[in-house]
């Protein structure tokens, strides 16, 4: 039986964000650690996920999930070790991926655990390539965009965990050919030499429609939105007769203050019958099955990459969110708690 401490570390939001979240809007805190009741287990999280919609949970507004409550401790994706178990089917060792992160233990129902494998892949996967990012980016492309064989793609952020899943699952599944901006010369090289990408650019050289323009002179039939803004324009404009948008993020907006200025092309919708389909990953967990058996063999035969961006310690979790929504990470930001 591992050793339970008597209390744990919790980061709690304290303030609403007005704009750019601040550390003075969060707090540590200390916590009991409460034995698991009927149904429960105790874990002990190894790794949080930090991802962009938790920013708009912070906001006091309706939206597909509820906000954070104040002073209260935050949730999110974590993959951890049971250390004491009062559920059937869960064992003292197991591991399991749930939703009560930001914090060193959880108290989990049952029923909100998913075993991970460690022998399928590293822990840290199971949040990342393997996990909710992956599975968007896997039913995003796909189902809400359609994707076919063929289809020239240009996603936006794709250098994060869904962009640079969905460039190299595009890529696998016969692209003509693969665009993705991101925000740096470097995470620029890394999608065309790592991830394969045909072309990339970085958004902060120059206006975003002119380098698309270059990049994709043939025009592009899916765009897998995570930015929004002028990039959504840019799409707009390249896009071919009949194109697709997977709506996935719009994190150009998320710490705006002022309403942002739509599209100023949004009439091309009309005349070139596009189709723009909203995603959220909650609605396509019954591809979950499909999408890890296919995703493990090529991370396996090596055809799919991915990279960490790991932040150590629990008490630097808010360090590692705010550096996510600035773009510090490539591939999927983590906070890693210990082995």
């Amino acid at each position: 039986m591992p050793d339970i401490p008597a209390t744990s570390r919790e980061w709690h939001l304290v303030a609403r964000p007005e704009g750019w979240p601040k550390p003075q809007d969060f707090a540590l805190r200390e916590a009991p650690v409460i034995e698991p009741g009927p149904g429960q287990i105790l874990v002990r999280n190894i790794y949080l996920s930090v991802d962009p919609y938790m920013r708009g949970r912070m906001n006091d507004v309706k939206s597909y999930l509820p906000p954070y409550g104040l002073d209260r401790p935050m949730d999110g994706g974590a993959v951890g070790e049971v250390v004491a178990s009062n559920a059937e089917g869960f064992a003292v060792g197991d591991h399991v991926v749930h939703n009560d992160g930001w914090r060193e233990y959880a108290r989990v129902p049952a029923e909100q655990a998913v075993k991970a494998d460690p022998d399928l892949a590293p822990l840290s996967a199971y949040l990342g390539v393997l996990g909710m990012p992956g599975l968007t980016a896997y039913a995003g492309l796909l189902r809400s965009a359609e994707f076919t064989e063929g289809d020239a793609v240009f996603v936006s952020g794709a250098a994060g965990a869904v962009g640079s899943e969905v460039g190299q699952i595009a890529r696998l599944k016969g692209a003509s050919r693969v665009v993705g901006s991101a925000g740096s010369d470097e995470k620029v090289r890394v999608l065309v030499e790592e991830y394969g990408f045909d072309a990339a650019f970085n958004y902060k050289s120059g206006p975003v429609a002119e380098q698309l323009a270059l990049a994709a002179p043939g025009g592009i039939d899916v765009y897998f939105d995570n930015v929004g803004g002028e990039h959504l324009e840019a799409a707009l404009e390249r896009l071919n007769l009949h194109g697709r948008v997977a709506a996935c993020g719009m994190i150009a907006q998320y710490n705006s203050t002022e309403p942002p200025p739509a599209p100023h092309n949004l009439a091309l919708i009309v005349g070139k019958r596009l189709r723009i389909q909203g995603l959220l990953v909650l609605d396509h967990f019954d591809l979950r099955e499909q999408f890890v058996t296919e995703v493990s063999a090529w991370i396996r035969d090596g055809s799919l990459r991915y990279d960490e961006t790991v932040v150590k310690g629990v008490e630097h979790a808010v360090d590692a969110f705010l550096g996510m929504l600035r773009g510090a990470n490539t591939g999927k930001m983590l906070v890693s708690l210990g082995d």
